[in-house]
């Protein structure tokens, strides 16, 4: 009974460790653009954000050093690949999308 209480502590911690990361992954495709926010529905960008984001991911990688297994250790080096490559992409286009000209108020509309 006390290995089965054991082996669902690994798998909790496992779990969580990847629900972590997968966190801040989301966030950081947000934050860059890349898909809307869950809030609001909109493409809410801000590279500032997206960069501390991967950069919190980094820190866990560098702080979680020879405590992963294989698997996470391999999965947070993808996630990590993956959204620095995109943000360099994103840095590319630009810190930030062009603003929209705000919408007129039905009064300032000339008459149709």
């Amino acid at each position: 009974m006390p290995e089965e209480k054991q082996d669902a502590g690994v798998i909790d911690s496992e779990l969580l460790f990847t629900q972590l990361v997968l966190s801040f992954q989301a966030a950081a495709w947000q934050q860059m653009g890349k898909v809307p926010s869950m809030v609001s529905g909109k493409i809410e960008r801000s590279l500032e954000m997206a960069k501390f984001s991967i950069d919190m991911l980094g820190m866990l990688e560098e702080k979680t050093k020879g405590n992963l297994s294989d698997e996470e250790s391999k999965f947070l080096r993808h996630i990590l690949f993956e959204l620095r490559m995109n943000f360099l992409e994103e840095q590319k286009t630009g810190s930030e999308p062009p603003e929209t000209a705000p919408e007129q108020d039905s009064k300032e509309k000339p008459n149709e």
